[in-house]
């Protein structure tokens, strides 16, 4: 992958939308919601904003719950990603 995030920003490879319900039901697109759990791929060097310093607290592989529309989605290679800011994250799970 060739995205290295600024700061305190940091990529992710959101988990893929369940087609199917538990009890086997088939979902269309347009029904399916959207995952908020990913896995952390890359990560920025953190830095110093006003004032204070931000450190990085997750790290490459973390599997995290962040806010739903948080981020900017992007497709590179054929793969989507999202980049959003540290304090978008959730939770690690």
């Amino acid at each position: 992958m060739q995205i290295k995030p600024l700061y305190d920003r940091i990529v992710l490879s959101p988990e893929k939308n369940k087609s199917q319900t538990e009890s086997g039901l088939m979902l269309p697109e347009a029904v399916q919601e959207k995952s908020q759990i990913a896995k952390v791929v890359a990560v920025g060097e953190g830095g110093t904003f006003d004032g204070k310093e931000s450190k990085i607290q997750v790290k490459i592989g973390d599997r995290v719950l962040y806010n739903r529309f948080a981020g900017t989605e992007i497709k590179l290679d054929g793969e989507e990603f999202i980049i959003i800011r540290q304090t978008d994250i959730l939770a690690i799970i």
